[in-house]
């Protein structure tokens, strides 16, 4: 089944082509369904980058899934025309008497600053804050993993001695968890960030399951007991050449950037990336889209009587 997006986003087109199912809203009308809807905060520079990744993977599914973006209203955004965030994203006041069945919040490049310093902090406290009783189920990714631990269970954001910056090989703790149908004992995950959390702090927090971890670099994917909030710290939805693009950044900047770890064949730079993660990247947001199809409810405004709200 198709995703439904705003008529006219220009990421539709390149969708289209890879054969990923989207229809406007004139015909999405015309289903006798009860479509999820997603909302998408996209806290990243370029967006219409993240769009697509997102959008591909939850095109994957057979249900028709409702997209909606979200955009931080407190902060100026320098590499995105103000004119795409006009006409494809709401701000939080044009959404927030809605309901949701399901949110992705994702990473952003300001993990070296302390929370309070992010421009757009407050914001954004207020809007998971909102999610956690008009939104069913919650999907937090890199930096948004961070913060949401942070701001939900006080665990601590620390920074790494060097950038963790490649591939690398994670085992699924938890096989038997619905979030990890159909993933390998090991899997490959893409990372690029300075930060982690205080692992021991995570490790003590009842309330959380750690479902998949590296045996030095500690967890990646952690989901609530109740399966309605999940976290990420990798990055399973980049493409073959996302980490190429940041890489070729830095070193055309002059900046110091180690090659990726395990991501070049050969560790050369002019070799084509082997793309060993995607399957699982689709199995997760199969799985996670399932979960939040198979647990929501069905009329939305009965989540006002949920007890499990935070």
């Amino acid at each position: 089944m198709p995703i439904k997006v705003i008529e006219g986003l220009p990421v539709r087109e390149l969708l289209k082509k890879e054969d990923v199912y989207t229809i406007g809203a004139s015909r999405a009308h015309t289903q006798d369904i009860r479509p999820l809807r997603m909302l998408i905060l996209n806290l990243m520079p370029k967006k219409e980058e993240t769009e697509l990744h997102l959008l591909r993977l939850l095109g994957n599914t057979p249900l028709q899934i409702d997209v909606e973006f979200l955009y931080m209203s407190s902060h100026h955004s320098r590499n995105t025309p103000t004119s795409h965030l006009q006409k494809y994203y709401n701000s939080f006041e044009e959404i927030k008497e809605q309901r949701f069945d399901g949110m992705i919040v994702t990473g952003a490049p300001v993990e070296k600053l302390d929370y309070e310093q992010v421009d757009y902090i407050e914001e954004l406290k207020n809007i998971i804050n909102w999610a956690q009783t008009h939104v069913y189920s919650r999907f937090f990714i890199c930096w948004g993993a961070q913060f949401a631990l942070n701001h939900y269970f006080g665990i601590r954001k620390m920074e790494l001695p060097s950038k963790l910056f490649g591939i690398f090989e994670y085992e699924n703790l938890y096989a038997e968890h619905p979030l990890l149908r159909g993933f390998d004992d090991i899997y490959s995950v893409p990372q690029s960030r300075h930060t982690t959390v205080d692992i021991e702090g995570l490790k003590k927090t009842d309330e959380l399951d750690i479902l998949t971890e590296h045996p030095e670099f500690g967890p990646d994917l952690i989901a609530s007991k109740d399966r309605r909030d999940l976290f990420i710290f990798g990055h399973l939805e980049y493409e073959r050449d996302t980490l190429k693009k940041e890489y070729d950044r830095d070193v055309s900047t002059g900046q110091h950037i180690d090659i990726p770890h395990n991501y070049f064949p050969g560790d050369n730079s002019s070799n084509p990336p082997v793309f060993n993660w995607k399957s699982h990247g689709h199995i997760l947001f199969n799985n996670w889209i399932n979960e939040t199809y198979q647990n929501t409810y069905y009329n939305l405004e009965d989540m006002k009587n949920d007890k499990h709200c935070r």
